[in-house]
């Protein structure tokens, strides 16, 4: 078959290892092979890890909310469907400091292992430059 389809109400959510964001693998329970993809819900007061990346390349598309993402040493806001693409190497993070939530879609490429229960303490050291539950100064 040449596609596949994940139904809204089908799509398995959880709260991610580190900072206890709802989020669903789209990639996974598609069985995508070149690329990432997952939604984020963020709640009011919650921040996504502050990360980078190896290889992967990240496309961030904030679907609902006033979005708010740290990206180097930038602080940007987005509105929704404004898309932001981040290189492999630049720190970023997501974070909800509104009184809303926030509905993001990721979607990186080449696909990186992102389980933090799996990686080593350097690989963790590598993508996690403040370990991987730091928070934003405006969530301080």
């Amino acid at each position: 078959m040449g596609y596949r389809v994940l139904e809204a109400d089908r799509a398995f959510w959880r709260p991610s290892n580190q900072m206890g964001v709802q989020n669903t693998d789209l990639a996974k329970q598609l069985e995508a092979t070149h690329l990432g993809a997952r939604l984020w819900r963020l709640e009011p007061g919650q921040a996504s890890t502050r990360h980078r990346h190896i290889l992967t390349e990240e496309l961030y598309v904030l679907l609902e909310g006033t979005g708010r993402i740290r990206v180097g040493g930038e602080l940007l806001t987005l509105g929704p469907l404004d898309a932001l693409l981040v290189d492999p190497e630049t720190v970023r993070q997501p974070f909800n400091d509104t009184a809303a939530d926030q509905l993001w879609l990721v979607v990186g490429a080449p696909p990186e292992a992102a389980n933090t229960l799996e990686m080593s303490a350097e690989t963790m050291a590598t993508i996690y430059p403040d370990g991987p539950k730091a928070m934003p100064p405006e969530l301080d």
